[in-house]
């Protein structure tokens, strides 16, 4: 006798084959999961009032690049916190904005792009935004909660990391190992610079470095600007060292410590509106019991059932192309 579950197994395959069949060759497009397709759509955590908090999170590897599965489309941090907000500025109800981050960081562009949508937001509408910081806000991810009216973190969190890092794979001593030579042609002297075939010369090193520290002093130059510290705090943070949440308020770069409820509290009484305000998300499917410690956020609308061995490569590995990252690497777990 066929076993329950390999039973259940058999007749998935064989409606998926007939839908398939059903539909010929044509371009018909088969969804068994929300992705980026999807309309957002808002709900309500908590809360009954006519005002509302709309919680947008910031979550795993920031970038503007979708993340494609196997059966579903996850948009790009970018892509996704533009729509939010738009959805946020067109509502005249939603008063204010809580950012929940959890994130490392990602590449430079990205996270300054959401930067730059973010000032513009509350230039554009007036409405207040704050920032609570989940296990990690660092690098990039702390970049991103600088335009905050406030930014409140957990006791637990860990962020600062303030400064840029370069990724470039180098596979020159591989390649005399097994005999491989690239031949390349160039109009300039530096035009392959960063190449992985060739080890870099002292001028290019120089170069690149130069590059770094530019990036680096932009993002030390927004936290001067917004957080203001003093020359003491201003060194340690220049180090690009991480911070507990206690460290990261002694150095000026939280105001408070608290939850997400916390968090809340401070944003009405900034935003000079009521306790009973509706705490909204947006999202494109409906959790049952859903509430604001849900980390499924919008854009991470299904968990692949099909596939149970996971292909890609550990960490930060699979995801990191040669480029400048404001990215603290260890705390990039590769969930997105």
């Amino acid at each position: 006798m066929m076993k329950p579950l390999k039973k259940m197994g058999m007749i998935c395959l064989l409606f998926i084959v007939s839908v398939v069949i059903a539909t010929g060759c044509g371009p018909t497009k088969i969804k068994f999961f929300a992705d980026a397709e999807d309309p957002l759509l808002e709900f309500t955590l908590m809360g009954n009032g006519k005002d509302k908090i709309a919680v947008i999170p910031i979550t795993g590897f920031i970038s503007d690049s979708p993340s494609e599965k196997f059966m579903n489309t996850q948009p790009g941090t970018v892509q996704e916190l533009k729509a939010q907000l738009t959805l946020a500025e067109n509502d005249y109800r939603v008063k204010a904005v809580l950012l929940k981050i959890n994130s490392p960081g990602g590449t430079a562009t990205a996270s300054d792009i959401i930067y730059n949508e973010l000032i513009n937001f509350k230039k554009r509408t007036g409405k207040k935004v704050a920032a609570i910081l989940m296990d990690v806000a660092a690098s990039g991810g702390y970049y991103v909660a600088l335009p905050s009216d406030v930014i409140v973190a957990h006791p637990t969190t860990i962020t600062g990391s303030i400064g840029v890092v370069m990724f470039s794979l180098q596979l020159k001593k591989l390649m005399d190992k097994i005999g491989v030579e690239m031949q390349v042609s160039k109009s300039g002297e530096n035009k392959d610079m960063g190449s992985p075939f060739r080890e870099p010369s002292k001028v290019e090193k120089e170069l690149l470095q130069q590059l770094t520290r530019q990036l680096g002093d932009r993002f030390q130059s927004l936290v001067k600007k917004h957080r203001n510290p003093d020359a003491k705090q201003a060194k340690q943070i220049s180090t690009a060292r991480i911070f507990s949440a206690k460290d990261a308020q002694n150095m000026g770069l939280v105001d408070h410590i608290g939850y997400i409820n916390d968090a809340i509290g401070i944003l009405q009484k900034i935003a000079n509106i009521a306790q009973n305000s509706r705490i909204i998300m947006y999202r494109r499917v409906l959790f049952p019991n859903d509430n604001i410690y849900n980390t499924m956020a919008a854009q991470q609308v299904a968990v692949n059932p099909v596939s149970l061995i996971n292909f890609s490569l550990p960490g930060h590995l699979g995801q990191l192309n040669d480029g400048f990252y404001y990215l603290w690497a260890p705390g990039w777990a590769g969930n997105q």
